[in-house]
């Protein structure tokens, strides 16, 4: 193998691995609430992002509709619709607005899914107690937003 082909790969290797690093909750650029880089580095899963948007820490229809997802139980009337989101928002905007959309909409009370820090007060799961010592952890990793907004890509006006 050719000694400058093989450094030629190593580089190229490296910096796609660089890429894949998840940007950390402290350290996203918003920039009028959108957020322009994946914060994971990789594509998002659609599929996944469904899952996140009906159960666990997403939980999104418990405030939102989402005519995609009828077969589930117990859509929320908090937040506006998301059918046809796609059309309303750029992947950017949806990035931003799923990570912290208290940015775009400062009157929004959808939980900031992506934010570790300037909490009032931060409870310690569903105790009732307020946390303890060490690291706070984000509502969903930077590829769940990642596959919550691949997701909701999918969902354009018919």
């Amino acid at each position: 193998m050719n000694y400058g082909l093989g450094l030629g790969v190593a580089a190229v290797f490296a910096a796609t691995t660089a890429l894949a690093e998840a940007v950390k909750p402290t350290e996203v650029v918003f920039v009028d609430g959108a957020v322009e880089v994946s914060l994971s580095g990789q594509a998002g899963d659609p599929a996944a992002g469904a899952e996140i948007m009906n159960k666990g820490a997403g939980n999104c229809i418990a405030c939102h509709q989402v005519t995609n997802l009828a077969h589930l139980p117990f859509h929320g009337e908090i937040g506006p619709t998301l059918d046809g989101v796609a059309d309303r928002w750029s992947v950017p905007e949806l990035r931003g607005i799923v990570a912290n959309a208290k940015l775009m909409f400062p009157e929004s009370r959808m939980p900031s899914f992506y934010k570790t820090e300037g909490f009032v007060r931060l409870g310690d799961a569903y105790t009732g107690k307020a946390h303890g010592d060490g690291e706070v952890q984000p509502l969903l990793t930077a590829q769940q937003i990642e596959d919550v907004v691949a997701y909701l890509v999918t969902l354009k006006e018919e």
